[in-house]
């Protein structure tokens, strides 16, 4: 292989350039418009994620001394921090210009966003009623100036930051002439929505932002105080969300978690936000009072932060601004009204969401909690939602006499609180618990039941790409296989074995499991793709993920496309691996597709000289997925499922509406060829409209 000045690119960098693929979707015209500033919400809190975590990581190395370059890609970590800030302030400046388009087009379209300024007296007097019945009683107002210690805070929370100039007459003058000014703080109320729609006239919708709420109410807010002028500015910081577990033996692992979890409120902050029109004597002010690095990310914003409150922005019955909602589809030849378990016992069958109905899920479990022959129920669990009716199945289980077992994953990032509540919640009602694996997250998504049948226990299950959560089912795509396969589900029952034993590690013919062979695995059927390439056979490898990180499996597809090996990746996210470079990767071809639905599944497609392989998985080709967590994925043997797979990844590749190319420029370009326009996700639903039709 040919070495290049760059063979990676850096994993930060490219996260950036995924967020900014996000960002193209808010100025994409084809977008419909509400749906823009929903995804200019995404961009936002994707944003906050990344500052919290990644950026949090990087600057750790920085402060330990170290220049981290074997772990970020050959760049200094000094070096990466200041290119994440500048990328970032670039992006941040073009998302305001974008909100500023929106903001226009919806005043084409009657809808009216208005600030403080531009309320006429009878919206003002709204205002004000609005301002003393919901926001007063919320309002956490701070005065600065004489705490002996400057306050605490909240991670990603909004403030206004205040300035006031008092009044003084000739003779407490001296008296006033260093306390002239007081600074406060005004913390956004998250109880209360972001968006305050106010009474529609003429057939106009309008909105005032909370924070113009409170700017147009600062009079109520501060009556203690003679000002001749007021300004407001917002400000939030981020802060380090790294979990930092302790070794302290006495406690359990879910106060450990919480512990950590609580930590996380007074950890280092590692971004500072503020309004760019703030005063400049405000603004060192507060950076003086918080004690902000130069190792901090200093962003110079707009007036609004926070922006992912936009993921909530008000419909307004506006059904023409927004994505048509689709119907989920029915699995071709799966009642929901009969026994799945029955229909499972015959063959395998594969749910795609959000195309097909999650609700075969839910059945599966409610059945299996109220069939007497049912004697148990093991599960992974990573993420639930906020009312998980997946909770409400095992706990139904339990209260009919079922042994149900869950390992629920208290560290799954941003949602451990969550976690630990349900993990309490079910361990009181009966639920076998497992935390886990020491030293390992377990991220597989699977399902394993045993059911009493002529006086033998015959198994049945799932295996997914996904979480088990009813509400992100219908945003995110994601594949479950459902099957009574003996030796699939015998191996599914060896990991649950590994939970509890975990000393123990099992060998396995048919899945795939991290952190022991996954990585292996893949590596033997990149090497079979290889040797037959080198043989001048068919060999081909198709992959379609979430994010590929890992530099050992990058070399790897170097390694293959050298020796001729076809290789399209579809990647959603963080991509490393660079294509099209000749001499390294150029028989390589990556794409991103980012539209409607976030693309959540792993699939794996081996030519293997015409006898195809296909594979599902909860992992990613990246190194805490290969080395780090539990995974589990799954060989599709049954020949019609592999089909509708490798058509589900053609229908992806072929996208010419949503798609943009991976290249060393890394400039997001959107695909474009001379091909009819397809865009896949919309196509994916009309192939499961022809499937069910045939």
């Amino acid at each position: 292989m040919i070495k290049v000045k760059n063979q990676y690119i850096n994993r930060e960098i490219s996260w950036l350039r995924f967020n900014e693929r996000v960002l193209q979707e808010c100025e994409d015209e084809n977008v419909p418009l509400i749906e823009r500033l929903r995804f200019l919400g995404i961009f936002s809190n994707n944003l906050d994620e990344f500052f919290k975590v990644r950026y949090a990581t990087v600057k750790r190395i920085v402060d330990a001394g170290k220049t981290g370059k074997s772990v970020l890609g050959g760049e200094k970590a000094k070096d990466l921090l200041e290119e994440i800030t500048k990328i970032v302030i670039d992006q941040q400046k073009k998302s305001v210009d974008i909100l500023k388009e929106i903001e226009r087009e919806l005043e084409e379209q009657d809808i009216h966003l208005l600030n403080e300024t531009e309320l006429s007296q009878k919206q003002g007097d709204f205002v004000k009623r609005y301002f003393i019945e919901k926001v007063s009683p919320q309002l956490m107002t701070i005065i600065l100036n004489d705490l002996a210690e400057f306050p605490m805070l909240k991670d990603t929370a909004a403030y206004l930051a205040i300035k006031m100039i008092l009044k003084s007459d000739d003779r407490t003058k001296r008296t006033y002439e260093k306390r002239e000014k007081r600074y406060a703080l005004i913390e956004i109320p998250k109880g209360i929505d972001r968006f305050v729609v106010l009474p529609k006239e003429d057939n106009q919708d309008y909105i005032i932002i909370l924070d113009d709420v409170i700017r147009y109410c600062l009079d109520s807010v501060f009556p203690m105080f003679d000002y001749k002028s007021i300004s407001a500015h917002m400000i939030k910081i981020t802060r380090d969300a790294e979990l930092d577990i302790d070794n302290d033996l006495s406690k359990s692992f879910i106060e450990k978690i919480y512990s950590s979890v609580e930590h996380r409120k007074i950890s280092d902050p590692v971004r500072f936000v503020y309004d760019k029109s703030i005063e400049k004597d405000t603004l060192e002010f507060l950076k003086d009072k918080m004690e902000v690095e130069e190792t901090d990310s200093i962003i110079p914003g707009g007036r609004y932060h926070n922006k992912r409150d936009y993921m909530g922005f008000p419909s307004l019955g506006r059904d023409d601004l927004m994505y048509e909602k689709i119907v989920p589809l029915p699995v071709k030849g799966l009642n929901l009204e009969g026994s799945l378990l029955e229909k499972i016992a015959e063959k395998d069958y594969l749910q795609y969401a959000p195309y097909h109905t999650f609700s075969y899920v839910l059945k599966f479990l409610r059945e299996a909690a109220l069939d007497p022959k049912v004697r148990s129920i093991k599960i992974t669990v990573y993420r639930l939602a906020n009312d998980s009716q997946v909770a409400a199945c095992l706990s139904n289980a339990v209260k009919n006499g079922k042994q149900v077992t869950l390992q629920i994953e208290l560290r799954a990032r941003f949602d451990e609180q969550a976690n630990i509540r349900y993990a309490e919640q079910l361990q009181a009602e009966g639920v076998k618990l497992i935390f886990g694996v020491p030293g390992l997250k377990v991220h597989s998504k699977t399902c394993l039941i045993e059911r009493e049948e002529n006086d033998e226990i015959k198994r049945y299950g799932f295996i997914s790409t996904g979480n088990f959560n009813e509400s992100t089912a219908r945003i995110y795509t994601d594949y479950t296989l459902f099957t009574a396969n003996k030796p699939i589900l015998k191996e599914l029952n060896k990991v649950f074995d590994f939970f509890e034993t975990t000393y123990k590690i099992n060998k396995y013919k048919h899945l795939i499991v991290s952190p022991h062979y996954t990585k292996r695995f893949f590596k033997k059927l990149i090497n079979k793709e290889i040797e037959n390439a080198k043989a001048g056979k068919e060999a081909c490898i198709k992959i379609k993920m979430n994010s590929f990180t890992s530099y050992e499996m990058v070399d790897k597809l170097y390694e293959a496309s050298n020796a001729g090996v076809k290789i399209q990746l579809i990647v959603r996210g963080i991509c490393c691996l660079i294509p099209g470079v000749p001499g390294m990767s150029e028989n390589i071809e990556a794409i991103s597709v980012v539209d409607k639905f976030l693309e959540h599944p792993r699939l794996f497609i081996f030519c293997n000289d015409g006898d195809t392989k296909v594979f599902i998985s909860s992992a990613d080709f990246m190194t805490r997925n290969l080395d780090n967590r539990v995974e589990v994925g799954c060989p599709i043997y049954d020949e019609e499922i592999k089909q509708e797979l490798i058509d589900t990844f053609e229908i992806s590749w072929k996208d010419n509406v949503k798609a943009r190319v991976f290249n060393e420029a890394q400039d997001n370009a959107y695909r474009k060829n001379d091909e009819p326009k397809l865009r896949s996700q919309f196509a994916m639903y009309d192939y499961y409209v022809e499937k069910l039709e045939s």
